[in-house]
Formats: structure tokens, C-alpha cells, sequence
């Protein structure tokens, strides 16, 4: 299975809590005003990676202690993100994901593989980025609406 990649970061200390390897994909439709990742919000940018060449760059980083899902919009890539998530928590990693929806959206989706993937996730950073907002947010968030829930 494939994912489209926009990037990754081995090492950040800002995308969750301690030292974890963060995946950024591409495609995103809800074109958040000032979102400091514009560029990923195309379907096409960046490489479609194999799942497994995804994960070896995981599972090399032996002293990150977990990953962080970004984009682009993660459940928008939740089939192949279910099978990397799935390689990630059977390593004993925590998994984080940020998204533009709200857990409640997530939770009312027809779409099996997006349940499947909250399923893995430790960590929910939920809502759209607000730029008018950004005062006030909370550790890990860009605006004060989003949330950090959680769920595991």
C-alpha cells in the first residue's frame, strides 16, 4: 500500500510530547486561512511511498519514543495510515495525529478505516486551524478551538 508523503521529520520535540519522528502527507481540503503547511494541501504534492519504506525510517530512529501524524489531512490517507499506524503501535510507539476535523466528525464517518485509525491514535489534536485564534492555544495546538484529547 502507498501513501502520499509530503515529508517526514526524524527528530521534533514540538509535535507532540517527547522526541518523536513526525509523518506529514499530502492533500487537505480545509484550507485553513494562514496554515503554515500550504503546500501539502495538494493531493499530488510530495512521493507516493510504500507503507514498509515509511516504517523502516520509524523503526530506525530507535530513541524517538513515538510518532506524530500531520499534513495535509491524515484521515484523508486513513487506509494507508491504518496499516503504518498498525506497524507503529505493534513497535510499542505512541501515536499522535493532528487533524482539521473534530473528533465528533471523525466518530459520525462512513468510512471504516477512519474508525480504525482513532482507534490506534494515543493522542488527538482535533480542529481546524483558526489564524484569528492562535493566541491562547493550547501546548501542541495552533489555535485555541483545537483540542488535545486524550484518547488512549
Amino acid at each position: 500500500m502507498k501513501l502520499q508523503l509530503a515529508g517526514m521529520l526524524p527528530d521534533s520535540l514540538v509535535n507532540g510530547e517527547g522526541l518523536r519522528t513526525v509523518v506529514f502527507v499530502s492533500g487537505c481540503s480545509h484550507n485553513c486561512r494562514g496554515c503554515h503547511n500550504k503546500d501539502m494541501q495538494s493531493k499530488s504534492y510530495g512521493d507516493s511511498v510504500e507503507v514498509s519504506k515509511v516504517y523502516y525510517v520509524i523503526e530506525k530512529n530507535s530513541i524517538a519514543r513515538g510518532v506524530t501524524f500531520s499534513g495535509g489531512e491524515p484521515f484523508d490517507q486513513a487506509e494507508a495510515l491504518c496499516e503504518l499506524a498498525s506497524l507503529v503501535k505493534a513497535n510499542g510507539k505512541s501515536l499522535w495525529c493532528y487533524t482539521g476535523y473534530v473528533l465528533e466528525e471523525l466518530k459520525k464517518s462512513s468510512n471504516p478505516h477512519v474508525h480504525k485509525l482513532l482507534s490506534y491514535v494515543d493522542v488527538l489534536v482535533d480542529g481546524p486551524f483558526l489564524e484569528e485564534l492562535m493566541e491562547g492555544a493550547p501546548r501542541y495546538a495552533g489555535s485555541s478551538n483545537q483540542r488535545v484529547l486524550k484518547l488512549k
